[in-house]
């Protein structure tokens, strides 16, 4: 891989990759229509082909599938840049090798690709939405199980930005955590006093409690379901104390009047949870 995969974890480029593989060729591995259709020695180059516009994220995924299905025989000559804008029918890469490995990676590698490009595309809209304020767009937990690190990885290449990895990275306290801590000062308390390391989050729902979590230590708070208003509101008081972020029903319509609330953040889980895939297809040469 290059330079330009910069944030790739390629430890989980190749789990999801021989996961996604053997979950398509089955024990023992094969694909029984190209073993029975094309020679083991025919050769062919095929080319990744955008099907309709978007942000590309992924390809570096897709490479690997190809080195693994062919053994390292594939060339995967990459023609845009991860992050690039295309338009229907842009070559994406093109791709040469024994014809059977082509096409037993073909259906893994466009999983792959299409969910990233999706993930990447529906993020670039909103971060285009927020050119020019101070708000980010910042994705959650809510992943597609296996595959949290490629999406977050497509959110970055989309324009936003990665608000935890997951459970042991960062505390986060909710409401559920406050009420068996019996407070979000006794909660936070007891995560600094747990985990002095580790950043501590805390979702507040009202500007008391905005108050009462930057008194007890935050510096980050997720302002939960809170209209404009009330966010301007607690910009005002704690501001200045505490790195602000706007989460619940948001949408790309009222994007820019929460964002000129002041708030730091838009945390969207939709950009994992409901992005479209980009549709792309790969066509074999005649």
């Amino acid at each position: 891989m290059t330079d330009q995969d910069a944030g790739l974890d390629l430890a989980e480029v190749e789990r999801v990759v021989y996961t996604a593989l053997a979950e398509d060729l089955g024990d023992p591995p094969r694909d029984v229509t190209s073993e029975a259709t094309i020679g083991s020695e025919q050769s062919g180059t095929a080319e990744l082909v955008a099907r309709a516009a978007g942000v590309v994220a992924g390809l570096p995924v897709a490479a690997e599938v190809f080195a693994v299905t062919s053994g390292g025989r594939a060339t995967f000559d990459q023609r845009v840049a991860e992050g690039a804008r295309v338009t229907r029918g842009d070559v994406l890469a093109v791709v040469t090798g024994p014809i059977r490995a082509l096409l037993t990676a073909e259906r893994t590698a466009l999983n792959l690709i299409c969910r990233m490009s999706g993930v990447a595309t529906h993020t670039r809209r909103w971060a285009d939405e927020l050119a020019g304020t101070k708000a980010t767009v910042l994705d959650t937990r809510k992943t597609t199980p296996g595959l949290r690190a490629m999406e977050k990885y497509a959110v970055r290449v989309g324009g936003g930005t990665n608000k935890r990895m997951g459970l042991y990275d960062v505390a986060m306290i909710k409401d559920n955590h406050k009420l068996a801590a019996g407070s979000v000062t006794a909660a936070y308390r007891l995560v600094r006093e747990r985990f002095p390391d580790v950043a501590v989050q805390v979702e507040v729902t009202t500007l008391a409690e905005a108050e009462e979590a930057v008194e007890a230590g935050a510096d980050f708070l997720l302002c939960d379901n809170m209209g404009p208003a009330l966010l301007r509101s607690v910009v005002e008081q704690v501001g200045d104390r505490a790195e602000l972020e706007a989460t619940g029903n948001l949408t790309l319509e009222v994007a820019r009047e929460y964002a000129a609330t002041g708030v730091d953040y838009l945390s969207v889980g939709g950009l994992t949870h409901s992005s479209p895939i980009l549709d792309i297809a790969l066509d074999l040469r005649a």
